[in-house]
């Protein structure tokens, strides 16, 4: 009877302390349907780079991450690098391609299931996702419920409309960081369709835009529960400041 009681109490115990974080720590990485820059033929694509690397360091560190974009379903990627081990490894995953497949609506997002968001860069970071008053919606509330807000890149232009219960912007009085004006090809044809300047929104509204002179190396910024990378550089680095910014409210 003894021996009966003890496995009773085991199973007991290993069922109430199945892992946690399946449940409770969940990432909401934000990507954009966009194919094109703008009206035109250009083609663009999120950044495969950075939803990879950051997605494998929160995989590794036994985080969730679920996929949101503007319209939900397949999003496009682009600028894959096969060399990379990282990135081929998550290329021929077909589990994780299913993810980027079937991304979620926002409409079905319960923000109060994340711990924090990462906003995805490349060129179609900058249409549908800053405007996207729901996706904002979800963000403010992730914030507010004393989570992180986290971007990479061009995925900094998602955060740029952000504002608190008090009418300010999320970015006002903080420094932030995120594709610089001065690496931009200005002159180009995919530049002519961008809406705004991700760095002159981040100071017109009360930010303070920081960057690196030299750039690809890793830069990125962190400001209390607001963390941004410069470019895919900083993927990783911006994933594991997540990290450690929620370990530190535990």
């Amino acid at each position: 009877m003894q021996k009966i009681a003890f496995l009773l109490l085991t199973l007991s115990i290993l069922l109430g302390c199945e892992n946690p974080r399946e449940e409770k720590d969940k990432i909401l990485f934000i990507v954009s349907n966009q194919h094109t820059y703008g009206n035109t033929n250009l083609n663009t694509a999120n950044h495969f780079s950075e939803i990879v690397l950051a997605y494998d360091v929160f995989k590794k560190r036994g985080y969730k991450v679920d996929f949101v974009s503007p319209k939900g379903g397949a999003i496009p990627i682009g600028y894959i690098k096969t060399s990379d081990s990282i990135q081929k490894k998550y290329l021929y995953d077909t589990d994780f391609m299913n993810l980027l497949k079937t991304t979620l609506k926002p409409e079905v997002i319960n923000p109060e299931d994340y711990k924090a968001v990462y906003y995805v860069g490349g060129g179609a970071a900058m249409f549908g996702v800053p405007e996207n008053k729901t996706i904002q919606a979800i963000t403010m509330s992730i914030y507010n419920n004393n989570g992180i807000v986290s971007a990479v890149c061009h995925g900094t232009a998602g955060i740029v409309n952000l504002k608190t219960d008090d009418g300010n912007y999320l970015v006002n009085g903080k420094k932030v960081n995120g594709f610089p004006d001065k690496f931009e090809k200005k002159s180009a044809d995919y530049y002519k369709t961008f809406p705004f300047s991700i760095e002159q929104a981040i100071n017109t509204n009360g930010g303070f835009f920081t960057s690196s002179e030299k750039g690809w190396d890793g830069f990125y910024q962190v400001d209390e529960r607001l963390i941004t990378g410069q470019d895919p550089s900083a993927s990783a680095s911006v994933s594991r400041e997540v990290i450690k910014a929620l370990k530190s409210k535990l």
